[in-house]
Order: structure tokens, then C-alpha cells, then sequence
């Protein structure tokens, strides 16, 4: 690798300022002062060093994130601060949620800066399921529930769309708090699905993706790495 984009790669650094570093004396290679800026690298075996501290390259990450309120799947900085502000990491502007949640939705965020992965997980070809769960306006008691239940099974027909939903699973843990289990991932598709059987989602956390299920002791705004069965299990 070009020393110039090393720099770039391991520092906040811009390749225009990698190169005034270079220029100024501010970088070592193998202890030895290098200016410039199309020197090559062994990634693996050099030892590069800005102003004395020694440089390495960021590899892939897999992150869980217990996503909190009024926090935004976005790059971009807007009304509310974004789930990458909460995580302390070199780079962290490259890790990618995997699949986004609503800024008034809570629950388990997967981010990622392994591209492949990130489509593995959220291509619709690997009908990856996920569940919710959904605090509704009104309660659905027993009849409610069933037919609700029914519809959910079939496919249902979101408002503004030609084709039904996936099959999903729809199951009552009160008559006003539901989880939903879907293999979609459609916009505001729960949300859309609950006014499709004429409720309103009042609050949605999402509890799961695949096999991987957020921790009861990872607390909202809390992140952790995931483990390699977890990486694996996609």
C-alpha cells in the first residue's frame, strides 16, 4: 500500500495532509524519516510511526448496538445525534448499520464495515428473521388477536404497495403489546403492517436478527463487539 493512503487509512489524516506530514518529517518507516509519499508498505511486517506513535490499519468490525430513543441510523448530522457518536472507535464514520431503525425505535442495531456481510444479513434472497415488539394504541383482544394473527400468516397488503408482505408470525404477549416476527425488511414495515390491521405502533423495539439476540445486560446507548459464532451465524 502507498504510504500516503496508509496514512489516510490509519489517521483522520486526508491524503493532501498525509503528504504535508510526509513532507514535514513527521513519519517513519522501519525508523528510518520517509518523504515520500508513494513509498511502499508491507502492511503486515513495517513498522510506521506519525510523530512517534506507531500506525495500524483497522480491519473488519462487527458491532451490536442496544440502539436507544431519539438516536439516528445516519451518517449525517441532523436533529438528534447519530448511533456512531455513541461508539468510541479508530474510524468509526466506516461502520455501516445493517438494516436501520427508526429514530423513535429501540432495540438491537447490528453495524458493520464488511460490506458483504452487511448484505448477507439484510439480502431478502436469506429471509433473515426479526422480531419486534410492538406497543399498540388500542388493544386486540381474543377475536382481535386471532384474526390478526390470520392476516399476518397470509401476507398483508400495505397501504401504497401492489404485492402482500412475507408471511410473518404475529403472536399477543398482552392484548395491547405484540411480537412480531418478520423476514422483510420494507420501509416502516412493522409500523405499516399494525395500521394495515387498523392499530398504531405507539413504541417498537426490535429484539433480534437471526440467531443473534440483544443481551438483557447490554443497556440502551451500550455496545459490544460481536462474538465470532455471531459473525459466523449469518
Amino acid at each position: 500500500m502507498r504510504l500516503d493512503r496508509f496514512l489516510s487509512e490509519t489517521t483522520p489524516l486526508t491524503r493532501s495532509l498525509a503528504k504535508r506530514a510526509l513532507k514535514n518529517g513527521e513519519v517513519t518507516l522501519n525508523g528510518e524519516p520517509i518523504k515520500q509519499s508513494a513509498t511502499q508498505v508491507d502492511t503486515q511486517h513495517d513498522e510506521v510511526k506519525l510523530n512517534g506513535e506507531t500506525l495500524a490499519l483497522v480491519g473488519l468490525r462487527y458491532l451490536m448496538m442496544h440502539k436507544p430513543l431519539e438516536v439516528e441510523c445516519t451518517a449525517r448530522r441532523g436533529l438528534y445525534p447519530r448511533v456512531i457518536d455513541l461508539i468510541d472507535l479508530p474510524k468509526v464514520e466506516r461502520l455501516q448499520p445493517v438494516g436501520r431503525l427508526d429514530v423513535d425505535t429501540t432495540g438491537l442495531l447490528l453495524l458493520t464495515d464488511d460490506g458483504q456481510w452487511s448484505h448477507r444479513v439484510t439480502s431478502p434472497r436469506h429471509r433473515c428473521a426479526k422480531v419486534y415488539i410492538a406497543e399498540l394504541a388500542e388493544p386486540m383482544e381474543s377475536e382481535a388477536a386471532q384474526w390478526a394473527i390470520n392476516q399476518v400468516a397470509e401476507g398483508v397488503l400495505l397501504d401504497g404497495e401492489e404485492t402482500p408482505t412475507q408471511p410473518a408470525v404475529l403472536r399477543f404477549i398482552t392484548p395491547q403489546q405484540a411480537e412480531l416476527t418478520i423476514t422483510e425488511g420494507r420501509y416502516h414495515q412493522v409500523k405499516r403492517m399494525f395500521a394495515a390491521l387498523g392499530n398504531h405502533v405507539n413504541a417498537l423495539h426490535r429484539q433480534s436478527i437471526g440467531d443473534v439476540a440483544l443481551p438483557d445486560d447490554l443497556a440502551p446507548g451500550e455496545w459490544r463487539e460481536l462474538t465470532p459464532e455471531e459473525i459466523a451465524s449469518f
